[in-house]
């Protein structure tokens, strides 16, 4: 059945890919409605899976020392892989050098929202913390609803065991299961959402989108990706013991998903589903590990953030010394924990950055239209880092509760 549905998702991606060069408006609208449909539908689901799943998780695991633990190896390879990450797209950005721009390409971008050039970092770690408990639901604040839920997890888990919180429990389960239905009559229907994210992809491609005199600096962004994702990340799941195409096999509909999707909030409910039922991993461990990593694990958004930092100072005569280049190392690493699993968020996130050293961010108009290709390839680096970073906590948490066990 497996081999059978990845024939079918691989069916659909072809498919896909010759219905949007074909360059039909008619194909291209339908294409452009099913994508935006599917979308609109997983991101519905995302907000609730995200809270129940850690709420629920907090309130079993909070009396115990397993959420403390849990959460430490989570964070752990967290940090781990996301500054391996732009470690490897540093050497890539000093191997390749990028030159700079001409004026004359760099003027002729697309406009940068003046807007947004005047939003600071700091505004965007204040805007996560919530300030009242409707808000982070409607504007699907990732970050606040995190923090949001943390609080009442652990405060269910401090409650007396009382008919009332039983039946708080129950109710929530009962939700959980609910949700995980809808998300897998969403997953019977993807090879039709996988034919139209392809057809809007190959539409947009053969469209124009990539530009030739930002080849070196596409390159580096795309080979420290690829890098990252077939090489360092299987190398972490081989350390631990994991099989990393069995793993990658199990999760090829969340990373594909990604792919097409551009968010790893919205790919969440299909992350969540198949590292419980094709991956194995333990439904308490997926339903912390997956919604924490959402918000906080993002490989490829600290390669881009550091490769599109350099690239953007050296456009405009900073120092890019090495010096330079580990100090902005460590602020694209802590820049990436703070980032919504949202499409674009690492585009909007560096713009901010780069405006808050007064930088003159025009070549991030050159950057832009490109950056559908590299937002598609780092939200499905960044969803399997989340499933690695799951599958190595889940089989850490199980190879200990198997000594302890032996042991007793």
């Amino acid at each position: 059945m497996k081999k059978s549905q990845i024939i079918l998702w691989i069916a659909a991606l072809v498919v896909g890919v010759v219905l949007g060069l074909l360059r039909v408006d008619a194909i291209d609208r339908a294409a452009d409605i099913v994508a935006t449909v599917y979308t609109r539908l997983f991101r519905l689901l995302a907000v609730p899976v995200i809270v129940l799943a850690i709420v629920s998780t907090l309130a079993s695991l909070g009396k115990g020392g397993g959420m403390g633990r849990m959460f430490r190896i989570t964070l752990t390879y967290t940090l781990l892989t996301t500054t391996a990450a732009a470690a490897v797209a540093l050497g890539l950005y000093v191997l390749v050098a990028p030159g700079n721009l001409p004026a004359s390409a760099i003027g002729s971008g697309e406009a940068v929202p003046s807007d947004l050039t005047k939003f600071s970092y700091s505004d965007h770690l204040m805007s996560m913390v919530p300030d009242n408990i409707v808000r982070p639901f409607l504007d699907g604040n990732v970050l606040g609803l995190l923090l949001l839920c943390f609080a009442v997890g652990i405060a269910l888990s401090r409650m007396p065991d009382t008919p009332q919180k039983r039946a708080l429990m129950h109710g929530i389960a009962g939700l959980q299961e609910l949700l995980y239905v809808l998300i897998r009559w969403l997953i019977a229907v993807l090879p039709l959402g996988i034919t139209a994210f392809a057809a809007q992809l190959a539409a947009e491609v053969g469209g124009g989108v990539m530009l030739d005199s930002l080849g070196k600096y596409v390159l580096v962004i795309l080979a420290g990706n690829c890098l990252q994702f077939f090489v360092i990340l299987p190398l972490f799941l081989l350390a631990k013991g994991l099989n990393p195409l069995k793993v990658l096999s199990g999760m090829m509909p969340a990373v594909l998903m990604a792919l097409f999707t551009k968010s790893s909030a919205a790919t969440l409910p299909v992350t969540m589903d198949s590292a419980e039922r094709r991956v194995g991993a333990d439904p308490k461990v997926a339903r912390f590990v997956l919604p924490v990593c959402t918000t906080v694990n993002m490989n490829g958004c600290a390669a881009f953030i550091l490769v599109t930092s350099l690239f953007v100072m050296q456009n405009n005569g900073m120092d890019v010394s090495a010096g330079s280049m580990l100090v902005w190392l460590l602020i694209s690493v802590v820049s990436a924990f703070g980032n919504a699993g949202v499409p674009m968020g690492c585009y909007f996130l560096t713009l901010s950055l780069m405006a808050g050293i007064g930088a003159d961010v025009g070549i991030m108009g050159v950057i832009l239209p490109i950056y559908t290709i590299i937002d598609m390839v780092e939200t499905a680096e960044n969803v399997w880092s989340d499933s690695c970073v799951c599958a190595i906590t889940d089989k850490t948490l199980k190879a200990s509760a198997s000594t302890h066990g032996r042991v007793g």
